[in-house]
Order: C-alpha cells, then structure tokens, then sequence
C-alpha cells in the first residue's frame, strides 16, 4: 500500500517537471525556439532548479524604515535629593547664671622653678668689710685673677692696660664692689708676669678736700686735660684724678 502511494507521488512530481519545463521561459530556445529541436521533437531541459524553489517576484532594493518604538508621555523622572530635617533652635540662656562651685575651690599651688646655683664666693674678710681699696692694695705682687674672681666673683667688663709709650703692658678687670662703696672696682694685672699691679676705685661721693682731710701730707699734681688734674701723694702710694669741679673721679693704690 506504500508502495502504490510512493509510485502515485513521483509520477505527479514528474508531470510537475515536464509541465513547467514547457511552459516557462527560461527553457525555450534562446533563437526563438519551442525548446524541441527541429526533426527530434526531444526536450531540452535547461533549468537546474525546480519552479517551486524560484522566486516568483522581482527583487525589490528599497529601503524600508520600520517605526520605531512609540515616544512615551509619561514624563521624565528626575532624581530627588533627601533634604535634612531642620535644626531645632537653641532654647535662650538663662539670663542669670548658675556659678559653679568647683570655681570658687583654689588653684594648685605650682612650685616655683629651682634658680640655677650660685657659686660660692670665699667669706669676706673683716678687713675688706672696712676697706676693699687697702685690702685689696696688699694684695699686689700676690693675687693672680683666678684669686680675685674667687673672691669678688666674675669680672663685668675688661680692658687693656698701656704704659707710657701706648704699648699694651697688661689687663684691667672690672668687679662690682660687694661692700657697695664704690660705684667699680677695677684689679690691674701684669701682662707678663699676671699678678696684681694696681687697684681702682670710683667713689661716688669724694672731693679732692675730703681727700686732703683723710690722707695728709705732700703731692705733686700735674695738667690731666679737660680742665681735669691729677694729684700724686709722695708719702703713700695713691694716685687721685679730680674734675674740673673739684669732684674725685678715681683713687689709684699701687
């Protein structure tokens, strides 16, 4: 029964192919021709591909613009920002304070820094208590500025000595006077040798009369320029430099 049915379809699919082959253009002669030749009447089949896969229609080169997808009206979301919730105001300050009794304790005592150390000066003598210019004459030839300085403690200031020919012949140092007598003090030390040559004092209150009163005897004076004059005594080793005034300016022991 298959069998028949197979037969049945491949005959109908041959007249199909015969059927087009005659009718359709592209199988006839191209000199004008049935598609038989003259005194054969044979068929020339020059088709390769059957009429049902043929394109039945001419090809078509426009373009076709599909619609696109339809504008929507809903409108654009636009992104919302989170605001802050408002700062609640500051309720108004009493306008009577409250003290506070942690206020009215007192402040911790902070000790006071300790001040350096002072170096230790020698005990003052009681001779140097009465007169630091006579002690310290006696101490010429001996002391060296080590000594002073452990005596009278560092010098203030310091300057060269000259002799009589402006030559440098030694250091003059000056010390503040512990007894508070003299407004200075100043020790004259040897170049070569360093000992004590000299000793100064500046009286602040002294006259050349007062001088005459405490230490008598003969002197010789000499022109100390700008109206000043220098008095030397020849009984005693003391030099005095006196103003135009008459005022003492300072009592030299050698």
């Amino acid at each position: 029964m298959k069998s028949f049915r197979l037969i049945a379809s491949a005959l109908m699919a041959g007249q199909l192919i015969l059927s087009a082959a005659t009718s359709d253009p592209a199988t006839t002669n191209p000199e004008g021709g049935s598609g038989t030749e003259s005194g054969t009447g044979a068929v020339k089949l020059t088709a390769t591909l059957p009429p049902v896969l043929r394109p039945t229609e001419p090809a078509d080169m426009r373009r076709i613009v599909l619609p696109g997808p339809p504008k929507s009206t809903k409108p654009v979301e636009r992104p919302q920002f989170k605001t802050m919730a408002p700062v609640a105001r500051m309720a108004p300050l009493p306008t009577r304070l409250v003290e506070d009794p942690i206020l009215r304790q007192p402040l911790p005592r902070i000790p006071a820094a300790t001040p350096p150390p002072v170096p230790v000066k020698a005990a003052m003598p009681p001779e140097l208590e009465r007169e630091i210019a006579l002690y310290c004459q006696k101490q010429i030839g001996h002391w060296k500025e080590a000594d002073a300085r452990n005596l009278l403690g560092h010098a203030k200031r310091q300057r060269p000595a000259y002799d009589e020919k402006r030559s440098v012949n030694g250091t003059i140092y000056a010390f503040a006077d512990p007894t508070g007598r003299y407004k200075d003090l100043e020790l004259d030390f040897d170049r070569e040798s360093g000992t004590l040559r000299t000793v100064f004092v500046y009286p602040p209150h002294l006259t050349w009369q007062d001088c005459r009163r405490l230490w008598a005897g003969p002197f010789t004076s000499a022109d100390a320029k700008q109206g000043r004059m220098f008095y030397s005594y020849t009984n005693r080793r003391l030099d005095v430099l006196v103003d135009a005034t008459g005022k003492v300016v300072s009592l030299g022991w050698y």
